[in-house]
């Protein structure tokens, strides 16, 4: 089995091997610049087999619009051949990107409505939770206590670890900087105070958010939006369960209690890795520095961390959740959906902790 190949003789042109789409790689690369011409015959008697493709390619880079004897072309060949070159070819082009400053204000007016439409429809789930939450306390819905425990050990006693070290080496690495600064002024004794009130107030609650809203909430996303695409969900709906009672509140409940406690947790990491700092680096003593943690840790700056958790907690979770439930019957749906929720969870709990602060300042706490 030979690969396609032409010879040139005069206005003759004869055809080689086989033209078929297996054999036609390299004789496309060497026809592309290739202009057609005007052959008065083409001999086809050394052609083993021809496909659509090579009817296309012969049609393409030699014929043209030239009508040249064909006689020594098999019957079936002639005819494919020419139901090819009678076929219209579309070029289907990708449209123009509009560019310019109306093509961009559109841009940002899509965003932005799509921003809204986001909004309102997480505020409508919240309200939905909110009603269930009512049912379960009222006892009207019954509280599913074994599925939320399933999901206070996986969303936070496997969590603890990864929690413990990442505020550890953060705490660490602020002791660090801090004292850099500080050293100037020959106030390192300082760095105490900056690791307390920085793990206390802020990186304690924030980092274990952003963890849990990587961490938790895309696993949310994801296991809702499995049995969303599986269509698990339509038949809890069919025994006449409700999905929210039984999937979101659960997941809910158990990120409210657990994501407090790993704050706590993480302040307590991260203050510990201040200290280790302290101690074998800049030359303060244990003693000095419990002492000026002591003062320096008032119940103040613990509650400003603390209040913050339980809102991180629900945003997380019902983010993660909603999208969850918007997945549409496919893998790229989910993966699309999960990641929506993390860029979701953590733009909110930033943008959340940044209104406490401004809050916290102009209320002097």
């Amino acid at each position: 089995m030979s690969a396609a190949d032409f010879e040139r003789a005069g206005d003759h042109l004869r055809l080689l091997g086989r033209w078929t789409v297996a054999e036609l790689s390299s004789l496309e690369l060497r026809t592309r610049n290739l202009q057609p011409e005007a052959w008065q015959q083409i001999d086809a008697q050394a052609l083993e087999a021809i496909d659509s493709a090579g009817a296309l390619l012969l049609s393409q880079r030699f014929l043209g619009a030239g009508s040249p004897d064909l006689s020594t072309m098999r019957e079936p060949d002639r005819r494919l051949l020419a139901l090819v070159r009678q076929a219209p070819i579309k070029v289907v082009k990708d449209p123009p990107q509009p560019s310019g400053l109306l093509p961009m204000l559109a841009r940002m007016g899509q965003a932005l409505h799509e921003f809204q439409s986001q909004f309102l429809l997480l505020l409508s789930f919240s309200g939905e939770v909110l009603t269930v939450c009512a049912r379960v306390v009222s006892g009207r819905q019954r509280m599913r206590w074994t599925a939320t425990i399933h999901h206070m050990e996986r969303t936070g006693l496997d969590a603890v670890p990864i929690v413990c070290l990442l505020s550890f080496l953060v705490g660490a690495v602020v002791a660090f900087l801090g004292a850099t600064v500080l050293k100037d002024f020959g106030a390192s004794v300082f760095t105490v105070e900056l690791v307390c009130f920085s793990f206390l107030r802020e990186f304690g609650v924030l980092l274990t958010a952003i963890l849990l809203a990587g961490r938790s909430g895309s696993a949310f996303t994801a296991e809702l939006g499995t049995m969303r695409a599986r269509e698990e969900i339509d038949a809890i709906r069919a025994l006449g369960l409700d999905p929210i009672e039984l999937l979101v509140l659960p997941r809910l409940i158990a990120l409210l209690v657990m994501l407090p406690l790993l704050s706590f947790l993480a302040m307590i990491s991260g203050i510990l890795g201040g200290a280790l700092v302290g101690t074998m680096a800049l030359d303060i003593s244990t003693g000095q520095f419990l002492t000026r943690l002591q003062e320096a840790a008032e119940m103040r700056h613990f509650l400003v961390g603390m209040i913050k958790a339980p809102v991180f907690a629900v945003l997380i979770a019902l983010v993660g959740c909603l999208e969850g439930l918007k997945v549409r019957g496919s893998a790229e749906s989910v993966g699309r959906h999960t990641t929506s929720a993390v860029v979701q969870s953590i733009f909110l709990v930033i943008l959340i902790d940044a209104l406490f602060a401004i809050l916290f300042m102009e209320l002097d706490v």
